[in-house]
Order: structure tokens, then C-alpha cells, then sequence
């Protein structure tokens, strides 16, 4: 009987060779622009604690109700796999007293996170995120870096029909206030509803402005905005944080229908979305959580940041991204055990002399080491024969005799 095929679980995926190239570069540009902006990487467990998510992103939330992955382990304790990256980084926040370093602790993070939800292009069970905080300062000046951090990625990765959503949530009191008001509005329809936002009307109201359901997108296309709520601090912040991405010269719209998933938000939120993904438009975004620190046992600090998905970046890309090719493969004339061995031995050379080149692995002929050459995008091929060696340029087809001895200086030159 024939050894059962096994697939990747249902919501994964195998990164192959050519989209591990783009997702390569990905990471490279995001590295080198958190780098340049002070942003030091920080890397956090693959689970932790579920009572971490319940408290730090809300018990009423889709991500604690439906999508966690959790499970209890040989101990009896509940774990949970991440399922977003700021709790674990403030829970690192407080429980390594960052507290005591100078503020804002600007940090940057990059990995693997999981919610149980159903499979799409670009949306996975398993995902990966890269982003970025600032936490310890309630300046609107962090607010704009962090969205300008962002828009900078995209652009400098070439991301198409990008436009930046910019909403305000208010401080913790003043939404507070906006609830009430908004929760009257809803049960004042109630019957127009659908059932899953009337059976949250009083747990998570605001998600009603994320409904799909027709009868409730009429509701709330004359449901009070918390936008035009603000008053006193809160739009001053709102209007510093405006002004600087005005100066800045980034672009972007006011939302007053913005909300987030996620229950710590406070003030600023914000969403990139690319035209390019269709109904599930955002690539990334993220905002102010003044109290997640503290709700988390911490002192009160302000802190803001974001998160974008890697999947969903390059499925905006759509980009081909080219194998990068060798400067040199190095190939064996006729037979011989001593010269494949030196050519073993030269390849290491040439590189730790920072050339990139291969030899040949499957026992090919020199005609279809050549052919092989030519599929990997080889520059040169280096023949060695039995009384000596030939540089071959793949391009102009220039084949020129080279010393021996002096192989690694000639290969240079010819890169040259």
C-alpha cells in the first residue's frame, strides 16, 4: 500500500523558495528602517498565558471569543498561542523593568502569529507580523513617527493604492461617555440589527460599525461618530497628531467609522488599506493604548504602535521577486575524484571571499553542468580541467585560460 501524502494543516502554508526571496526583502526594509529610527528588536514567547489576551485585548473581542488557540498544558495551566503582539510585549515591558530605561522604549518585532479563522488569500491561522512601539510617552510626536514608519515601509516596498485611515477613539473617560450614547442609538433599532451586534450591544458596541449585515450598516450610517465626540485634550491630541502628518507630508483620510479589534485602544488609530486586497483591504495599522501597561500590573504609560501583515504585503505585491543568481559555478572536465574535491574546496573560498558559487552536486556531464550553470544564472563558469582551468563569461561567451594558482584573482576580475 502506498505512504499516505500529507498536506500543510488547513489555514498554513509552506513558504517555498521564491516567496521566502520577497518575504526576505520584506523583513530587510522594515529591519533597516526601524534601525535608522532608534527601534531595537525585541522577540516575546509563541504562547503565553491565556489570562494575558483576556485582560489585555478584551474578553468581548472575536479574538478572545472565537479565534485563540488555547490549550492547557501537562501542568494544568491554560496557555494560549499569540494571537497579536502588543500584550506580550508590555507584559515583557513590565515584567523586565523597561520601565527603569529611558523612555520611550522604542522597539520592533517580527514573527508568527495564530488565530482560528476561517482561511483566505492573504489571512491565515498561522501569520506572520512585523511592527513596531513606543512605549512611555503620550506625545502625538510618537503617534505620527510611528504611522510616518509605516507609510515609509510601504512606499519604499512599492506597496500599490495604499491610503491611510485616521480616526480618534478619545481617552478611556471620554469614550466612556460616547458608549452610552451609542448603545441608546443601537437599542433605539434594535429590531434592525443583525443578532450578533444585539447580542454585543452593551459587551463591545463599537463593532457594530464593522458589520457586513445590511440592516445594521443602515443603523449605523446615522449612529453618533466619536470623531465628533472629542473635546479638550483628546482633539487637541487628535489635532497635533493631524498637523504633523500634514507637515510630514504624509496623506491621508478621516474615518469616523474606524474602530479597532482589539479593546485597549485609546485615542489615535489608524489603517493602511490597498485597494489591491479587495473587501479585506488592510495591511496594517494600529494606534494609541494608553492603559494596556497598566491594566497589565504595570505603572500608568502611555504607549502607541502597529502591526502589519507580512501575507498580506505580499499579496499586495504581487511581485515576481528574481533569484539573485552566483557569480561563479564551478565545473569539473571528464572524470576525476582530486579535481571535484578541489572544486569542493575552491567553491568554500571563493565564498568566504564573498562571491556566491556552487559546484555541481548531481554528477552531471560538463554539457549539462553548463545547462545547470545557465537555470541558476551563474555570471561564469570556472571548468577545471586535468592540466588546468578556463573562465567562461555566460553572457559574451568569452572563454579565457586562468592560473591555477591564482583562480580566486582571476574570478574577482572577471566580476569586475
Amino acid at each position: 500500500m502506498a505512504a499516505p501524502k500529507y498536506q500543510a494543516p488547513r489555514g498554513t502554508f509552506d513558504v517555498l523558495p521564491k516567496a521566502a526571496r520577497l518575504r526576505g526583502r520584506i523583513e530587510r526594509t522594515a529591519a533597516a528602517i526601524f534601525a535608522r529610527a532608534g527601534y531595537e528588536p525585541i522577540a516575546t514567547p509563541s504562547f503565553e498565558d491565556t489570562e494575558l489576551f483576556e485582560r489585555g485585548v478584551g474578553h468581548s473581542t472575536d479574538i478572545v471569543r472565537k479565534e485563540m488557540f488555547t490549550f492547557e498544558d501537562k501542568g494544568g495551566r491554560s496557555l494560549t498561542l499569540r494571537p497579536e503582539g502588543t500584550a506580550p510585549i508590555c507584559r515583557a515591558y513590565v515584567e523586565h523593568g523597561m520601565r527603569a530605561l529611558a523612555q520611550p522604549v522604542k522597539l520592533s518585532y517580527l514573527g508568527p502569529f495564530f488565530r482560528h479563522e476561517r482561511p483566505q488569500a492573504g489571512r491565515y491561522r498561522q501569520f506572520h507580523q512585523l511592527g513596531a512601539e513606543a512605549i512611555g510617552t503620550d506625545s502625538p510626536l510618537a503617534d505620527a513617527e510611528l504611522i510616518g514608519l509605516l507609510a515609509e515601509l510601504l512606499a519604499e516596498l512599492g506597496v500599490p493604492g495604499v491610503e491611510l485611515r485616521l480616526g480618534s477613539l478619545g481617552s478611556l473617560d471620554t469614550r466612556r461617555a460616547y458608549l452610552e450614547e451609542l448603545k441608546a442609538h443601537l437599542r433605539s433599532h434594535e429590531a434592525e440589527l443583525s443578532k450578533e451586534v444585539r447580542e454585543r450591544i452593551d459587551a463591545n458596541p463599537l463593532r457594530a460599525f464593522d458589520s457586513d449585515d445590511e440592516g445594521t450598516r443602515a443603523v449605523m450610517a446615522t449612529a453618533p461618530k466619536l470623531v465628533e465626540r472629542l473635546d479638550g485634550e483628546d482633539a487637541e491630541h487628535f489635532e497635533a497628531v493631524r498637523g504633523l502628518l500634514d507637515a510630514a507630508g504624509v496623506a491621508y483620510s478621516i474615518d469616523p467609522t474606524l474602530v479597532r479589534g482589539l479593546d485597549y485602544y485609546t485615542r489615535t488609530i489608524f489603517s493602511f488599506v490597498c485597494d489591491r486586497l479587495g473587501a479585506q483591504s488592510e495591511i496594517g495599522g494600529g494606534g494609541r493604548y494608553d492603559g494596556l501597561v497598566e491594566q497589565l500590573g504595570g505603572k500608568a504609560t502611555p504607549a502607541v504602535g502597529w502591526a502589519a501583515g507580512i501575507e498580506r504585503i505580499m499579496l499586495a505585491l504581487e511581485d515576481d521577486e528574481p533569484a539573485p543568481g552566483r557569480d561563479v559555478f564551478i565545473a569539473v572536465a571528464g572524470e576525476g575524484h582530486e579535481r571535484r574535491a578541489r572544486a569542493l574546496v575552491l567553491a568554500g573560498e571563493l565564498r568566504k571571499a564573498g562571491l556566491s558559487a556552487e559546484v555541481d552536486l548531481g554528477g552531471r556531464g560538463l554539457k549539462g553542468q553548463f545547462k545547470h550553470a545557465d537555470r541558476i544564472g551563474a555570471r561564469q563558469v570556472l571548468i577545471l580541467e586535468e592540466d588546468g582551468a578556463q573562465l567562461h563569461n555566460m553572457t559574451s561567451g568569452e572563454q579565457r585560460s586562468v592560473e591555477a594558482g591564482n583562480l580566486i584573482a582571476e574570478i574577482t576580475r572577471g566580476e569586475a
